[in-house]
């Protein structure tokens, strides 16, 4: 049986300064993105289309501003809404942990429409290209939460070879690593398949969602290994809340993959 080797958080000290590794995973995503949209943005459709790397890079800028805050409004909005009703200014303290991928996607769906009505391009143009280069910052950022021995998994068999205990948890219980679950399914799987379903032209939106469907049915499956958060435990049906936010993606996935089968190429205005 494993136990977390309870890495110091902190990855460098300069003097007074202190870089946590969480940091230095974001640090990691953004970079990644940076390359793989590029690279996308010099095959086709999007090469004709008159992408450069100036596009990507103000694209990422505002997908930054979108996964910051609403990765930050969706922890709020979606698992502790009345803690922070009643602790108001607590939600600008983010150095104290809590962000929500769901909403950090609601959050760059955002910025991405925001950037589409400035350069005057499709949404969905823009959602297809960001979409294959996403899974690899969603890796980074469970070695993040692995280094920090958080979101640590459910009870598991103390036969398995690879359970672990985590002291973080208060036990010792041998648990799933599903930290290292979701880095290889919501990660390296999921970009692997992307990446390849978009090396070739698609119908518009048919890449979205992929991602979409991809994603949500990836970290469905995960979470069943994944400790619920303790205040709020498992919720309808057996299921935890990420499960419940994964459905309506998955579905919103679907019905974009039946639209674009249509040919639908409508702006967003």
């Amino acid at each position: 049986m494993l136990i977390h080797p309870q890495f110091d958080p902190i990855a460098l000290r300069l003097g007074p300064l202190a870089i946590h590794w969480y940091g230095v995973t974001y640090l990691v995503a953004f970079a990644m993105f940076l390359w793989l949209a590029r690279l996308r943005a010099k095959r086709e459709p999007f090469a004709s289309a008159g992408w450069n790397a100036r596009d990507v890079e103000d694209l990422l800028f505002y997908g930054v501003l979108g996964v910051v805050l609403g990765g930050r409004l969706g922890y709020v909005l979606f698992y502790k809404p009345e803690w922070y009703l009643a602790h108001p200014l607590e939600v600008f303290a983010v150095w104290k942990g809590g962000m929500a991928f769901h909403g950090g996607l609601l959050g760059v769906i955002a910025s991405m429409v925001v950037f589409a009505r400035m350069r005057g391009r499709r949404f969905l143009e823009v959602a297809d290209l960001v979409a294959p280069c996403v899974p690899v910052g969603l890796a980074a950022g469970r070695v993040g939460n692995f280094i920090n021995g958080e979101l640590w998994g459910r009870a598991a068999d103390p036969s398995l070879p690879w359970a672990m205990v985590f002291p973080q948890s208060g036990t010792d219980v041998p648990r799933h690593p599903s930290q290292i679950y979701q880095f290889a399914l919501e990660g390296l799987l999921l970009f692997a398949l992307l990446w390849w379903f978009g090396r070739r032209p698609r119908p518009t939106g048919r890449v979205a969602a992929a991602f979409l469907i991809g994603y949500g049915t990836l970290r469905f499956v995960a979470e069943w290994f994944r400790e619920p958060d303790s205040f709020l435990g498992l919720l309808s049906l057996g299921l935890s809340m990420g499960q419940w936010l994964c459905v309506p993606m998955v579905l919103a996935g679907a019905a974009l993959w039946w639209w674009s089968g249509r040919g639908g190429t409508a702006k967003v205005h």
